[in-house]
């Protein structure tokens, strides 16, 4: 099996944080074949440190684009993204791509136990750990050393660590430029048959050094920016109603989920545009009402049991003397 992974790291002044991932990363027990940072208009020391390590391990390569003056989440990350993706000569020679920001700290086995689980299960298209974030700190200069879980469904690999098989992120049709990109990906994975997960395990736990969220201008911000995503997806509003005040059970207290449904109905009220793709918003507003009637993970389940066949269809070769018609070539 080809074990191969290449990394795309979109970063943008992450002076603070970039050494303890490029530490974590360049000391894993099964390391890159290729690892491309797209350094996105840096001013804060953060070229330099990428340039440090970039000298020292072959495998990274520093891919640097033009400073547009400020920082850009949602699409300005898939851009940024891209333009590293773009660099990388004939893609399907790996058997794994990882879209992995530079603002965390992974475990020493990460990548090698995501790929055996890949290996383990052929519809598992895209997978990852748990991230956790650093508590309150009990002084100015130290933290208490807890670490409090970020919440994400089983069902989602989290964003800031997509580690995707090959052929299921040319298949989807990889992220979309928008807002709530690392929610659809997931849920289009689901629609063709494949897997998405992730696992709360200690081996695959990793310090996420920004919160989830949390946004450049502030986490209320953050959780409004989520409202939009959901709402741009094709989320309905009970949906995103009960997931609000799921959220507003979890820190920030109330005002997060508060903030969730805001952004959601201020979006609707605008009329803001929403995913081009009728087929996946009728796909997802099935399966979120399957998850408040039977709750999320017997939903899910069921569901992937349900899409098995469409998988398995696209995928698997028929046997000799099999009566089934031979698998198409997946769509590239």
């Amino acid at each position: 099996m080809n074990r191969d992974y290449v990394i795309v790291s979109p970063v943008r002044d992450e002076a603070e944080f970039a050494r303890r991932t490029l530490e974590s990363v360049t000391r894993q027990t099964l390391p890159p074949a290729l690892w491309v940072v797209v350094d996105d208009g840096s001013t804060d020391g953060t070229s330099e440190i990428l340039a440090d390590y970039a000298a020292r391990f072959p495998y990274i390569r520093i891919h640097r684009r033009a400073n547009r003056g400020k920082r850009s989440v949602g699409p300005g990350v898939i851009d940024a993204f891209y333009d590293g993706l773009n660099t990388v000569e004939n893609l399907n020679r790996f058997g794994y791509l990882c879209k992995l920001d530079l603002d965390l700290d992974l475990p020493l086995r990460y990548f090698e136990l995501l790929v055996e689980r890949m290996e383990a299960d052929p519809r598992l298209g895209t997978c990852s750990g748990k991230a956790y974030f650093p508590g309150p700190k009990n002084t100015d200069k130290d933290w208490s050393g807890e670490l409090v879980p970020e919440y994400c469904g089983d069902e989602m690999s989290v964003g800031m660590t997509k580690f995707y098989r090959v052929d299921c992120f040319q298949e989807i049709g990889g992220f979309v430029h928008q807002v709530m990109w690392d929610g659809i990906d997931c849920h289009r994975c689901r629609m063709l048959g494949w897997l998405a997960c992730s696992w709360d395990e200690p081996a695959l736990r990793f310090i996420h050094l920004r919160p989830m969220g949390s946004s450049h201008q502030g986490i209320v911000t953050g959780r409004r920016r989520h409202g939009f995503g959901q709402y741009f997806m094709g989320t309905s509003l009970p949906y995103m109603t009960a997931s609000a005040l799921f959220r507003a059970t979890t820190a920030p207290y109330v005002v997060g989920g508060a903030a969730m449904w805001w952004g959601f109905v201020e979006s609707m009220l605008k009329r803001e545009k929403r995913f081009d793709d009728a087929e996946f918003r009728k796909f997802l507003r099935r399966y979120q009402w399957d998850c408040l009637l039977w709750g999320k993970a017997r939903a899910t389940q069921r569901l992937n049991d349900r899409q098995r066949s469409r998988w398995t269809e696209a995928h698997v070769q028929p046997t000799a003397g099999s009566s089934t018609r031979a698998a198409p070539d997946a769509p590239r």
